[in-house]
């Protein structure tokens, strides 16, 4: 069990810590950087071997190749008709490449990766030892994890979240002035289990506080930031949640499910498309994530996350239906219908950016004239 369990406030569910107590102040005190927070919903990957990197970048959406030491992105790991199956954070060391996955995730992802080596000098090792510590860069609490994080090969093992720009390769759906994610600073610090007690020790000592992963999950929503844990169903394309931006390279090599990227990107529309809800909290109701979405009375889509933020109130994330009408909807929940102001993340029009001349059909020309002398 986490070492953080045991502190005063501490409300788990396994081994997640969901709160110490107000999550609304854990909030705040994460943005403001003086709190940390464990992440018992992740796991750790660790793939070393000389051909880590170019293996890797055979067989993921993410351009990893030329990585050096101390570099983060992301990838993802699409089936053959580029659905999302995995999706991870990636942190090169110089000698190992560190993937950070939902817990619910790691153990498939880590199974497939192992299967995938073939002759590959690369090795795959889950590492459910180690413990994972997120935090928001630039105040003390990001001099505390850092100082315990893990360094084997001499680097710091602290992740850094790419969700706050569209990265080299990427593409942003969202037509927006101001992006959420700018202010979403976020960091994660691989640590080891005797580095997460003596952290749980130093942050009560210096008077820092400890946040749960309902304050970060609030943080990640309202930043219309997608998780494999939450927004990724069986039919889930990258487009449909912007994860371009910060997940694909739309013009590296060859890897599975590449031409669906493509197509879609370039020639077609993603048949669903993520939006966030400012939900209506005067009955009281939080809906769950699976709550069906209405445009009066036809359903288009389900939430996926939902949290309470310090500031906005109720919000959610939705999967919709492209053609799902813009404006008010309906969250239906227990039995509860909560109205929902609906902020489109990505536009129903999302893809074909490619600038394809537009041939004139042989059915077009004037009845009577010979096609010969067209």
């Amino acid at each position: 069990m986490s070492a953080f369990s045991a502190l005063p406030g501490a409300v788990t569910e396994g081994d997640v810590v969901l709160h110490f107590g107000d999550p609304i102040r854990e909030q705040r005190r994460l943005i403001a950087g003086t709190a940390a927070a464990p992440l018992g919903d992740r796991a750790v990957i660790e793939i070393a071997g000389d051909d880590r990197l170019s293996w890797l970048d055979s067989i993921t959406s993410q351009s990893v190749a030329r990585l050096v030491a101390g570099d983060s992105t992301e990838l993802l790991i699409l089936d053959p008709q580029g659905r999302v199956e995995h999706a991870a954070g990636v942190f090169e060391d110089g000698s190992s490449v560190w993937l950070i996955a939902d817990a619910a995730d790691a153990e498939s992802l880590a199974t497939w990766l192992q299967r995938m080596v073939f002759r590959s000098r690369v090795t795959v090792t889950a590492r459910p030892e180690l413990d994972l510590i997120g935090f928001f860069s630039g105040g003390d609490a990001e001099a505390v994890v850092r100082d315990l994080a893990l360094s084997p090969n001499g680097i710091q093992l602290v992740w850094t979240d790419p969700w706050s720009a569209v990265q080299l390769g990427g593409y942003q759906y969202s037509d927006v002035e101001r992006h959420p994610s700018v202010e979403y600073d976020w960091r994660v610090a691989i640590v080891d289990a005797d580095a997460a007690a003596s952290l749980a020790d130093r942050m009560e000592d210096a008077g820092m506080d400890v946040a749960g992963v309902l304050a970060t999950e609030a943080l990640r929503i309202a930043a219309w930031r997608p998780r494999w844990a939450r927004e990724v169903d069986e039919r889930s394309l990258p487009h449909e949640s912007d994860w371009i931006r910060s997940a694909v390279h739309l013009s590296k090599g060859c890897y599975r499910g590449q031409e669906t990227v493509a197509k879609v990107h370039n020639l077609g529309h993603p048949p669903r498309r993520l939006a966030a809800l400012h939900l209506d909290g005067s009955d009281d109701v939080l809906p769950e994530p699976g709550d069906a979405v209405f445009a009066a009375d036809d359903e288009v889509g389900h939430v996926t996350s939902v949290a309470q933020h310090h500031e906005d109130g109720p919000i959610a994330l939705a999967i919709l239906s492209r053609r799902a009408p813009i404006g008010d909807l309906i969250v239906r929940s227990r039995g509860v219908d909560v109205a929902a102001a609906q902020q489109v993340i990505v536009p129903a029009d999302a893809g074909a950016t490619a600038d394809i001349p537009r041939l004139t059909r042989l059915s077009r020309r004037p009845a009577g004239q010979d096609p010969r002398s067209a």
